[in-house]
This record gives structure tokens, sequence and C-alpha cells, in this order.
């Protein structure tokens, strides 16, 4: 029976037994920041458990997609040389909250694996809790599973979801594999052998531990179960290891070929078979290859499974081909997968490539550190430098010594990770401007939405010092308190307002406006007059700056909706700085945009802006935004009223935003992109402009046009074709001159020739040359050596000026078993403060003393004459 198969009957086996059937959910938990990734099949549903997420059904039934390689559970370490451990698996789970219990979890269990699937009843055996009388009852009575294949236990059977919460006993089936393999029975001292092999954990959530670990009797006891697919697939095909069954002979075919390694058996192909698997589907749910969080967990499955390519013999990037062989074994299942196939591809072929650069140098490293031991520990200062310096993280470290039967010092490495820490926080503690801290109860009531001025009341007033004042004076600076202001305080990557506030007699000047707790700062100096808690002042915001602002974080939110068209849903929303010159976006994406991809993302942008359609804020609830569609920073924290912004045409874009916004999306004007960058790894940057800075921009770049035409004598629209005729014209001119160079090369090789000498029956020139650049070495050394039918020759440049030294060696064919090129280079390298290097008939080198290069060069005959012998 395939796996698909396995599959496919447990999910319609549950429904039909009135089990609603839930769609695999992210590898990312939703709202949970315990977990590092979906661990097994009941995350989805823990709120459900908790009773803070109701649902419309009280069955429900999954196939749930699962990782395991990073926090509390992390099986990655076991990963290929185990049967059973993998760090992508996929857990099959029956769940009821409140409705059913114990008697009928039992029996769907054992009616499905011995009915649907039709194992033998006596190939299965029954663990309980030590305390659970009840559920030993049902099976030995109700079920009739034999006294003699069952097993009371403590600990194994005792399940919590943490520390305190919802908790019970569980029960587990074994199968028993037969006697000609090794191990006991669940609780015995032989049980880690592969005789007896869990299938299934049905877990009987009947109790709630308070902090004082006392049990409470929960209102209404729930199912949780899990079955390995995997394992199961296994017992049904009749193979001991998991990677013997049907999921994974493709893959391993796959691996075998695209590292041209043969034999499937080898633990090597399993550990990349394994890792595609929870890389490919990573990915799918859009976590990006970094270097923190989940990010570096994807890193780090990524690199071990390239080293692992290494180790097989792989000497270009293969890990990436295998997503097409992935998306044909598990597409149909998960179509998420296929959707995201070439994404995927493409960011893991970049990764590969990124660190193939470092791999062969790490290794070499690692290797001679190892060749070189003393004892069976691998210091923690070089595991820490192989990772500082090469980007291998300790596992990978691990993974080698392993094989070299060495054991790495994990503590020495986190004591040399630690140190370097310290110093990059000693090292960012400079000139650090901190906000003076306002203690006030209530808060500021935001009125800018509606309008740029308004009445209000003065309620603090605190010094550059972030002392309390009862007021400020003409030149004073300081921070006002407002009870309601139209002034937006920074927030959501939009800078804060700035304007005045008016009080009879005197203004004083905002700068900027901040949150801080529930009230907005307004900073600034005092301009003239003065200021008194209490007095009452008219706030007034810089209309034109706030315009401006406005236009440029409206084209933001098109700017998100359009990348996320044009590149895929994986792009997140990484950060944001809105103000009145323009707008900067950080987005999650894995390589630099093309100017097509650009220009269509502005295209997209624009149209909408033409479109000048209506723009709609509503306030609602947070299930509600999500019912609508809004997007939202995945770790944000929002409250459970929000305001849902939705611009341009047909709802092109909804977002939650607390920001200001254009009345429709014509009042945009329009939108340029200036720039794309990358700023870290996986995470890209935009800049553009809008409204009245896109038309200056326009503007400039015409005048530029207009002033190349005048200088070219050409119209605007004919400086390319000029431009593009005078850039023929030098080429060809540089060619010409190349060919005069090489005309007086010649000649001056001829001349050359003429000053070599003979040592020890070799020819040998040994010469320093003026005006020529390093580059032109090689093109005259070339000539030199056809001329010379046998010898050596040995050019120097010195560039003074530059503080360089250039160094060219040849030697004919005749010659390199007697003489190597790379050898009498570095003679030559060594003594002008450099080093080089090449093949036995030609090297290269620099240096750094000009000044010593004759003396270097009338070295070279002494030492020919001793490598003559």
């Amino acid at each position: 029976m395939k796996s698909a198969e396995i599959r496919q009957a447990f999910l319609e086996f549950f429904e039909q037994n009135g089990h609603t059937v839930v769609p695999t959910s992210s590898l990312v938990p939703g709202n949970d920041p315990t977990l590092l990734f979906t661990n097994a099949g009941m995350v989805p549903f823990k709120d459900v458990f908790l009773g803070r997420d109701p649902r419309p059904y009280v069955r429900a039934t999954s196939s749930q997609r699962c990782v395991r390689a990073g926090g509390k559970h992390n099986d990655l370490d076991n990963v290929g040389y185990t049967a059973r451990h993998h760090t992508f698996f996929e857990m099959l789970g029956n769940f009821s909250f409140g409705d059913y219990f114990k008697r009928e979890a039992i029996g769907f269990a054992w009616t499905f694996l011995t009915e649907t699937l039709g194992l033998p009843k006596d190939k299965l055996w029954v663990t309980v809790h030590v305390s659970d009388d009840e559920a030993e009852r049902i099976w030995k009575d109700e079920i009739g599973v034999d006294p003699a294949r069952f097993s009371k236990l403590d600990e194994d059977n005792f399940w919590q979801m943490g520390d305190t919460g919802p908790c019970g006993p569980s029960s587990e089936i074994f199968f028993d594999h037969g006697a000609d393999v090794w191990g006991g029975p669940p609780g015995s001292a032989d049980e880690d052998g592969d005789r007896y092999i869990e299938i299934w954990n049905l877990v009987f959530m009947q109790y709630d531990r308070d902090a004082e670990g006392t049990l409470h009797a929960l209102p209404k006891p729930s199912i949780d179960t899990g079955m390995g697919l995997e394992r199961v697939a296994a017992v049904m095909q009749g193979v001991h290891s998991n990677y013997e069954i049907d999921l994974f002979q493709r893959l391993l075919q796959a691996a075998a070929e695209a590292t041209g390694h043969a034999d499937t058996q080898a633990p090597s192909l399993r550990v990349i078979a394994d890792h595609i698997r929870s890389c490919a589907f990573l990915i799918a749910d859009g976590v990006m290859p970094s270097n923190e969080g989940r990010g570096y967990v994807l890193r780090r499955i990524i690199r071990r499974a390239v080293r692992h390519g290494h180790k097989l013999g792989a000497t270009e990037p293969f890990f990436h081909t295998l997503v097409d062989a992935l998306d044909a074994e598990m597409g149909d299942a998960y179509p998420e997968l296929r959707q995201a196939r070439e994404q995927i591809a493409r960011i893991l072929l970049k990764e590969e490539q990124q660190f193939a650069r470092t791999l062969d140098h790490g290794m070499g490293l690692l290797d001679a550190a190892l060749a070189e031991l003393d004892g069976e520990v691998l210091p923690g200062e070089t595991v820490f430098k192989l990772y500082d310096t090469y980007g291998f993280p300790f596992d990978l470290t691990a993974d080698v010594c392993r094989e070299r039967g060495v054991t790495p010092d994990e503590a020495g490495f986190q004591r040399e990770l630690e140190a370097q820490r310290e110093r990059a926080r000693a090292a960012s503690q400079f000139g650090a401007d901190y906000t003076a801290t306002v203690e006030l109860d209530g808060k500021t009531l935001f009125t800018g939405y509606e309008q740029l001025e308004d009445d209000a009341r003065v309620v603090a007033l605190v010094d550059a010092e972030g002392n309390d004042l009862a007021a400020l004076d003409a030149g004073q600076k300081g921070i006002v308190v407002l009870d309601r202001t139209p002034f937006y305080g920074e927030s959501g990557g939009q800078v804060g307002d700035s304007g005045y506030l008016y009080v009879d007699g005197g203004r004083f000047q905002v700068l900027d406006t901040q949150k801080q707790g529930g009230h907005h700062l307004h900073q600034g100096v005092m301009v003239e007059g003065s200021l008194a808690v209490g007095a009452d002042v008219r706030p007034n915001v810089d209309a034109s700056l706030r315009t401006a602002t406005v236009r440029n974080h409206s084209a933001t939110h098109l700017l998100h909706k359009a990348l996320r068209l044009v590149l895929g849903e994986h792009v997140q929303q990484k950060g944001s700085l809105v103000n009145a010159e323009r707008l900067r976006f950080d987005f999650s994406h894995f390589e630099p945009m093309t100017q097509s991809q650009l220009a269509e993302v502005e295209r997209l942008v624009n149209d909408q802006v033409l479109a000048n359609a209506p723009t709609l804020t509503e306030e609602m609830s947070l299930d509600q935004a999500k019912d609508k569609g809004a997007a939202a920073l995945f770790e944000a924290k929002y409250t459970d009223s929000v305001r849902v912004l939705t611009i341009g045409a047909d709802d092109f874009s909804i977002e939650l935003c607390g920001g200001t916004h254009v009345a429709r999306s014509g009042d945009i004007g329009c939108c340029h992109i200036v720039s794309e960058a990358g700023i870290a790894s996986g995470v890209r940057r935009i800049e553009a402009i809008t409204g009245e800075g896109a038309l200056d921009y326009f503007y400039t770049q015409e005048a530029c046009v207009n002033r190349l035409g005048e200088r070219l004598k050409a119209k605007p629209e004919q400086v390319e074709a000029r431009i593009d005729s005078l850039m023929e014209r030098n080429r060809t001119l540089e060619k010409e001159l190349e060919q005069a160079k090489a005309k007086l090369a010649s000649a001056a090789s001829s001349e050359m020739l003429s000053q070599a000498r003979e040592v020890a029956g070799v020819k040998l020139l040994a010469t320093q040359l003026d005006g020529v650049s390093g580059k032109e070495l090689r093109g005259m050394l070339d000539q030199l050596k056809s001329k010379l039918d046998s010898g050596v020759i040995v050019l120097g440049v010195a560039d003074k000026s530059a503080g360089k030294v250039s160094l060219i060696v040849g030697v004919t064919k005749d010659l390199t078993d007697r003489v190597k090129a790379g050898e009498l280079v570095n003679h030559v390298a060594s003594q002008v403060g450099g080093k080089g290097g090449g093949r036995p008939d030609m090297a290269q080198a620099g240096g750094s003393q000009p000044d010593a290069l004759p003396e270097a060069l009338a070295s070279v005959p002494a030492w020919l004459e001793s490598a003559l012998g």
C-alpha cells in the first residue's frame, strides 16, 4: 500500500466517522511564540483545545506537515543515521474537542489498523499509563487485546502541552516486526531495539495542571492522536527503515543521479532526501534562509545537505535539482509545493552557490585541524572560527566530527560566540539619544485622520533632560503633551508630523511627533512667547509635508501588493520608512529584481493611481479583518479592534494600517522606483518617490538629457543612438591601439631576448619592464616564450606610485620537470613583500615593495643554477 493511499484512506475513514477534514497548516505556527515550527499534528488546534478558538466542528482529522529541526524538538543530528528520524514528516491525526473520548478513540484506532489497513492483531502491542485503569479495561475487555501484548508504563505514557495547562495519560500502539529483529517490548530493557516500533499515540486530555502541579479534571475531555505516515508506510510495505518506503525511493534515486553516487543506501543520500523535503516545504511556507530564527535553521539544513553531497563527490550545485522529484512525489497532495516549485529551486540554488564558495576552504581547515588534533575533542576556538569565518553551523562541524570519532567542544564554542556578541554590543553603544520619558495617565486623542488643525489643552511639559516643567519660555527646547492632537506620532514606518502649536502671544515649533504609551509627544522649540501647563493651544500640522508623506505612505501599500503579484506570495514586508521626500520599503525576496520586474511593479502601481479609486478605511475586529483578506505583519501585535485600509480599484490592496492616507488613489499623482538593492540575506529594499518629488525627478532627468543632446549636437530622442555610435567608435580605436601595442611589444620582445643569458645550459631572461601594466605581462610572456625554443623567463613591473609589484614567470614545456614556475615566482615575490602561484609552466605573483624588485630579479640566476643542480 503506497504512502499516498494510506494518507487518503486515513482521512476518508475518519471523515466517514463524522470528522471534518482540515487542510494541513503552515510549518510556521500562527500566533505561537513558544514554537519554532509546527512539530506535531495538534499544533494548529492548540487554541481549540484551550477553548480560545471555537470551531464549527467538534471532530477533526488532518495530515499535518511537521518539522523537527530546532528548539525543544530537534531530530537533525539523527537524520541519516537512524531508520526513523526525519527533519520533515507527516502526522496523521484525529481530534475530538469535548465530543468523544477514550472508548471511541481506541475503537477508531483499532478498527483502522486491523480492518482498513489489515494489520494482524497479534502483531500489535498496546501501552497505557499506570494510572489509566479505564483505558486498560477498554483495551482488554472491549477490544480484546491479548494481555500478553499489553504494558502499563509511567512517564512514557503521560502527555502535557507545557508545564501547566491541558494534559493527560496516553495510549501507544506498537507494531511487532518479529522475533528475527532484535529488541524488546515497550518498557523492557531492550525496548530501544527495532522489533517493536511505535506507530500511533492516543492522548487523552482530561486534566488541567495548575502552577502548583495539581491536576484538575477538564469539563470537556478531548482527544489528540498522531500516527506517523512514514512509519505506517514502512509497516505496510514490509520494510524496517522509513527510507525504504515509496515516498523516498524517487528522492533517493534523484539524489544519487545528482551526486553521481550509485549506492542509494548511503547515509548521506538519506540525509539529502530527507532535507529536500523540509527545505522545500519551509520555503513554500515563506521561510527564507537567513542568519537568525527560522531562516537560520533552514540555512543549516541546506548546508548540511550540500555538505553531504560534497562528501559523495558532487562538485556542482545539485540540491536544487531535487525539487522536481519532490514535486512529482508530493505535489498532488500538497498543491502549495507545486505552485512554489520554481521559487524554491531558485532559492536553493542561490544558497548552494553562496555556500560552495566557502565549503572547500572550510573543509580544508577542518580536515587540517582534525589531522593535527591531539586527543578526541575539537577545541571550541576552532569550531567558532569555522562558524565565524566560513559560515559552518555548529551541527555541521559536529556532523563531520562524528564521522571521524571526534567530539566538538560545544561549551567552548558557546563561550567564543558569547564573547563575540559582547564585543558587538559594546561596539554599538555610542552616541545614544534617549527620548525623555513621560509618565502620564490617560492618553492623547488623535484627531489627525479628519483634520490638520484642532483646539487642545496642554497637559504636560518636559524639558530636553526629561524634567517636568510648569512652562516653556522662548528659545527653550522641550516636549509638549496635549489632551488631543491632529499631529501623527511616528509609527508603522510613517514619520511624525511637524508644524506649530499656537498660543496667545506665542508659538511652539513642532519638529517631530513621537508616541509613548498612549500619548503623542510634540518635540520642538518655543519660538516666541511662553507656554504653560493648562494653556489652550491651536495645533496646526504642516499641510504640505503631511500631504507629501501621505502620498508616499499610500503608494507603499500599492507597491507591496504589486510586488506580491510580480514576484510571488512569498513577498512579506520587513520594514518601511515613509516621509515627505520618499518611501522606503523592505521586503523578503531571495535575489535582485530584474529591470523588467521593476518596470512591471511600477506599471501596476501607476495603473492604480490612474484608476483614482476612493480609499476606504474601516474599523473592525481582527478576525473580521482576516476574513476580509487584510494583509498584516506576522510579528506585529494587534488589538481586538483594527483599522483596515483598502486602496485601489477592485480592492487592489487590503492591509491593516493605522497611518494617514490619500482620499483617492489618484491623489498620489504618480510613483517612480528610484532604486532596488539587497540589505540583508533574503531581504531587499526599494526606494520610490511620488507626487511633486517624482515630477522634480523627471524634470531633472529631462534637463540632463537635454544637456547631453547639446553636447552631442543631437535632439533628445537621438542621444541614445549618438552615444552608441561614439561607443562603437571608441571600441574600434581601442582595438587599433591594442594592435599597435602588440606590434611594438613584438619588436620589443625580440630586443629583450637578446639580453637572455645562459645559466647551467638553460637560457634565462630576467628583466624589469617600464610602462607596462600588470595586465599586459601575460601577453608579453606568451610572445617571448613563442620565440624562445627553450628557457626560463621572469618579468617584473614596479609601480612606485601605487606601491605595487607585478611578476610573471614562464618555463618552456621541456624544462617543467626540472624548473617549476610557481616555486620561482614565489622566490622572487618573497623578496618584494608578496606571494603567488600557478601552473608548472606559468605562474604570477604580486608584491608591495617596488624598490626591492631589481635586487630580487638579480637573485634569479643563482636560484636557477641551484634548481638545475
